[in-house]
């Protein structure tokens, strides 16, 4: 009896819930990224027309 079915699979669930999750933070940062660009936008030209 051989273990090597046991161990692809735990191989492939591992790679895959890292691709997942690799993925998920991916965009994540993407949407975090774009949303903090526009949040600063407006206080820069608010703030260079400032006295």
């Amino acid at each position: 009896m051989t273990h090597l079915p046991y161990i692809i699979t735990a191989y492939g669930l591992t790679i895959g819930l890292a691709v997942i999750l690799g993925g998920g933070a991916a965009l994540r940062l993407r949407r975090a990224r774009a949303r903090l660009a526009a949040l600063e936008r407006p206080s820069r030209s608010g703030g260079a027309s400032a006295p």
